[in-house]
């Protein structure tokens, strides 16, 4: 919902082990982002579902609603891309112009 990723939608997929719900699903980002908490290849940096943080009553509209919060607010302190948080840190016009940039060449439009 917040600049610079609210003029596109992104596509989420959610792995379940079997052995969920002792084990926290998995939360990959199918959409190329610019966004330090996301690497190349979609992990997000997502403490809820660290195996030391996971609670197996963590439901899965919890894990999606978290995934959201992160994504609309980058944290430089939950990162995967270094060089990423370095640019939000230091150059937040140039951060925030490749992320627009990024969302308009990868994600699909908004739904009205």
């Amino acid at each position: 919902n917040n600049p610079p990723y609210n003029t596109g939608a992104f596509r989420f997929e959610l792995s379940f082990s079997p052995n969920h719900p002792l084990e926290p699903p998995r939360a990959t980002l199918r959409t190329p982002i610019h966004h330090p908490g996301v690497d190349r290849e979609g992990r997000v940096c997502q403490p809820l579902t660290a195996p030391e943080h996971w609670h197996h009553s963590t439901r899965a509209i919890q894990v999606l609603q978290d995934l959201l919060l992160q994504l609309d607010s980058p944290d430089p302190q939950r990162v995967l891309r270094p060089d990423v948080a370095q640019e939000l840190q230091e150059r937040p016009e140039e951060f925030r112009r490749r992320a627009e940039e990024c969302t308009r060449l990868h994600a699909e439009p908004r739904p009205d």
